[in-house]
């Protein structure tokens, strides 16, 4: 099995950690809040209060921070060792020496590191489990995650046919090295650029500002984060749901999308 520095170096990985080490310097009071906003939404709950929270693939940490601020013990983890960095460094910041947030290493695909893990009330995967290199087992991994009655919240990319297949072909093109990187960005992050100054103009709002709104995240780093997300796979709305209504879950809140970006689901263990 090959380490995630040779699946780098193999153009087989986009490395999200350096993405987000670099959002982490516009990183905000005004962006965590807007976190915990869009958490609680599609959560429909007003506060995480006494709730285990694990945060599989953790990124920036953004999200993990905005657990814990909601009252949950939070246990987050990436594959990837700068992502790993961002959120020691986000905890270093806010929650400096709290027990209640732990930070580790690992992949959703390993198994046994799952399995001592343990359960939680709270399954959180935000646009994660389709970038692993195999989502079926990935998506399959986070059942056991979840406790009776807990909770599942993932993201996974719309399945867009000829579209979705077009963006695997950029996104392997970005990370297949430096010329992939210049090639892919020059081309689309002045198109990207455009199309939102267009959309701005469109909907009479200045979308760039807009999107701070958005998560709480970055617009760069998100066309970045799109255009390098390698591994990438994809699903039908239909195909997840079926795929955890067969394991027990029901469905409590959706978020769907006609393109190419992420359907949302929240799912409760019954």
């Amino acid at each position: 099995m090959k380490t995630f520095e040779q699946e780098v170096k193999g153009g087989e990985r986009f490395e999200f950690g350096k993405n987000w080490n670099s959002f982490l310097s516009s990183l905000n009071e005004q962006r965590i809040k807007e976190a915990e906003k869009s958490l609680c939404e599609m959560l429909e709950l007003t506060d995480l209060k006494g709730k285990r929270f694990l945060d599989i693939g953790s990124g920036s940490g953004l999200f993990s921070l905005a657990a814990r601020r909601l009252g949950a013990s939070v246990y987050s983890f990436d594959y990837d060792p700068m992502s790993v960095a961002c959120n020691e460094e986000l905890k270093r910041r806010y929650f400096s020496g709290d027990d209640s947030w732990i930070i580790d290493r690992g992949s959703a695909l390993d198994q046994e590191f799952l399995k001592a893990l343990g359960k939680f009330d709270i399954v959180y995967s935000w646009g994660v489990l389709h970038h692993t290199g195999d989502m079926k087992q990935a998506l399959d991994n986070v059942d056991d995650l979840v406790d009776k009655n807990g909770i599942l919240f993932i993201a996974i990319y719309n399945h867009c046919n000829i579209a979705s297949k077009f963006w695997w072909k950029i996104k392997k093109l970005y990370c297949s090295g430096t010329a992939g990187k210049i090639i892919t960005c020059g081309v689309f992050i002045p198109y990207f650029f455009l199309k939102s100054c267009a959309e701005s103009v469109f909907r009479k709002e200045n979308v760039f500002l807009h999107y701070r709104k958005y998560r709480g995240m970055s617009i760069l780093h998100d066309w970045i984060d799109w255009l390098g997300g390698f591994p990438y796979e994809y699903a039908k709305v239909e195909d997840i749901f079926s795929f955890f209504k067969a394991r027990g879950f029901s469905l409590r809140n959706i978020k769907t999308t006609n393109s190419t970006a992420n359907n949302q689901f929240v799912f409760v263990k019954n």
